[in-house]
């Protein structure tokens, strides 16, 4: 098949898209306090806090390189980035809230893939993904009970959640090896998105990065014979000898998916879209401190882009926000906050 008919079956298939649903006016009630629980839970679950570091995939490593979108990026998105090339910001990381875990630990995935498109107006959008296709639960209150039952030391308070929440049934029993590098790793962005381009059209979609390199995973064994920091070291050599890739698709939704739960991962065989590559060419230098300075949201997005109305959408992204002003807190706190004078503000 030609890219000329690719695209062309691409532009027909709006003429059966499912409907748009409409989004929420506002954020829900009380989506503050489940984001300041999720990190709460998250630190008892990790032994936090851990200060300057995340709650949640505390230990990473910065990348930067650019994205070149495809032709059929622009039919499928008016977005800046599916435009022209940009450059990006890309932070791998291991699971864990544990800045110094080993990356062939079991606790250490899914990994995360991070995103931070720098758009030409100077803005810029994010994608936050992981090695998991669909989330544990789909509300961050469900999400906040998940992590509660995974902590409790009675295991029948976890038992009791499991019973009436498969979906987290189904994330904790499947496979999660590690990665032989995070290049060979797929991430997968698991909340929907409405992408809209120049004629109006709108398709619901769910990211997917596949590796150029192809996707490479370690036997328990192995993993566990590796240096406790070989994904940053590997990538580190491969950089040298090139860069590393990912395509960035878009899995349209069919008229039977849900675009509104992030725990029910869709059918492979709907339609994907080639959205382009991104090519990373170097670490960030000093990445440990470049890192922690940076926040990565799923709902920092642009015009063509918009949420789908999933509420894990909001649960994640404020959830992010109260982790990164404690590392900056963290950062910018002086000696001079415990003066004689009284404790600082």
């Amino acid at each position: 098949m030609t890219k000329r008919l690719q695209h062309l079956l691409f532009a027909l298939s709006f003429a059966a898209s499912p409907p748009v649903a409409a989004e929420p006016a506002s954020s829900p009630a009380g989506a503050g306090e489940v984001a300041k629980a999720a990190v709460r839970a998250f630190d008892k679950l990790f032994g936090g806090p851990h200060a300057g570091h995340r709650a949640v995939h505390a230990k990473g490593v910065l990348t930067e390189g650019d994205f070149i979108p495809s032709e059929a990026a622009g039919s499928l998105s008016r977005a800046d980035h599916f435009q022209a090339s940009v450059p990006v910001v890309v932070r791998f990381s291991d699971f864990a809230g544990i800045p110094a875990v080993a990356d062939g630990a079991g606790v250490a995935s899914p990994r995360g893939m991070a995103i931070k498109f720098m758009l030409r107006d100077g803005g810029e959008t994010d994608i936050v993904a992981h090695s998991y296709d669909g989330f544990p639960v789909a509300t961050g209150e469900a999400f906040v009970g998940f992590l509660r039952g995974l902590a409790d030391p009675d295991p029948a308070v976890l038992r009791t959640f499991l019973a009436s929440h498969p979906a987290a049934q189904t994330f904790l029993d499947a496979p999660k090896p590690a990665p032989a590098s995070y290049a060979t790793e797929r991430f997968f962005g698991v909340n929907a998105f409405r992408f809209t381009n120049m004629a109006g059209a709108s398709r619901f979609g769910r990211y997917r990065l596949e590796p150029v390199a192809g996707a490479a995973h370690l036997t328990a064994e192995q993993a566990a014979g590796r240096s406790p920091d070989y994904l940053a070291a590997e990538l580190r050599e491969r950089l040298v000898n090139g860069p590393a890739e990912f395509r960035l698709l878009v899995q349209l939704a069919a008229a039977s998916d849900d675009v509104l739960d992030g725990s029910k991962a869709w059918p492979d065989d709907r339609m994907t879209v080639d959205a382009g590559v991104i090519r990373l060419t170097r670490l960030v230098p000093d990445s440990e401190t470049a890192q922690r300075n940076l926040l990565f949201t799923p709902l920092s997005l642009v015009a063509g882009i918009a949420p789908s109305g999933d509420p894990l959408l909001v649960a994640r992204s404020r959830s992010y926000r109260p982790s990164f002003d404690r590392r900056r807190d963290d950062q910018d706190r002086k000696p001079a906050a415990a003066a004689p004078n009284g404790p600082g503000q």
